[in-house]
């Protein structure tokens, strides 16, 4: 399933004015399950960091979490990056329209290429790793980006299903996934190895959530892989919907799982 594409189509249907891009960002945040355990988590994390923090968006995408993380505290200094030279265009002209763009630089960066050293408060990468094959390479980018006692948060597909994949002969429902998802094992290994301590990972998606991804995420991407016709239907769908998946992101979100689809990750330098 070639999901980047469908991603595109949606972020230029959005794109089209700030308002428009707003009301993408309100979406997102309300229906992907994975901006609701990275939100829990850095409102955490903020306690211990710095007024003036600087943050590495790794991965930013649409922008919508420099845009939440922007809005959060307007002392902070946030460097998105994204290799999608369109996504970084079109994040950087929203930056520019809200007033944002002197604490939001967006930038084109492969993070395999990262140079920055202990200039970081807070990295973030959501949904990156997962697509990035030399990924220990990216670790050790990422622990020498930091600053001291600086923190990275990880949301990635887990190896219990995160890319839909549930036997070692199974495929990902992604096209564009180069691994089928972490074990804890596998990640804290990878992260002790390019230099952090203080590992903790935890299961996201557990079974509320992998229902509410199955009808929020999965069935509508297939469907508008079939036909992009499908585009037109997709407001009555979510309407209906839209309910069943925000309470069950709210149940998996506000429990915790012996086991999910979903990784959360925290490390620090």
């Amino acid at each position: 399933m070639q999901y980047d594409p469908i991603k595109k189509i949606l972020g230029r249907f959005f794109s089209g004015s700030v308002f428009m891009r707003k009301t993408f960002f309100v979406l997102l945040d309300l229906l992907l399950l994975r901006t609701w355990h990275v939100k829990k988590a850095i409102r955490k994390i903020s306690a211990g960091m710095p007024q003036d923090a600087s943050i590495l968006d790794a991965g930013a995408g649409f922008g919508q979490y420099s845009w939440w993380m922007a809005r959060k505290n307007r002392s902070w200094i946030i460097k998105a990056v994204d290799i999608d030279a369109g996504h970084v265009a079109d994040a950087g002209r929203f930056f520019m329209r809200t007033g944002f763009s002197g604490r939001v630089a967006c930038e084109i960066l492969d993070l395999t290429r990262l140079k920055d050293t202990d200039a970081f408060d807070l990295i973030l990468s959501v949904d990156v790793m997962e697509h990035i094959k030399d990924d220990e390479l990216v670790f050790r980018n990422f622990f020498h980006a930091l600053k001291q006692r600086g923190a990275m948060l990880i949301s990635t597909p887990s190896d219990k299903g995160g890319s839909d994949v549930h036997d070692a002969a199974g495929h990902s429902f992604i096209d564009e996934h180069v691994r089928n998802g972490y074990g804890i094992p596998e990640i804290t290994e990878k992260l002790v190895r390019a230099g952090f301590s203080d590992i903790k990972a935890l299961y996201t998606y557990g079974k509320p959530g992998h229902i509410s991804w199955l009808i929020s995420m999965k069935y509508p991407v297939m469907m508008l892989g079939l036909s992009r016709i499908f585009f037109i239907f997709l407001p009555f769908y979510y309407l209906i919907t839209f309910p069943f998946a925000l309470f069950l992101n709210f149940l998996d979100v506000s429990t915790t799982h012996r086991s999910g689809t979903g990784l959360l990750v925290l490390a620090n330098r």
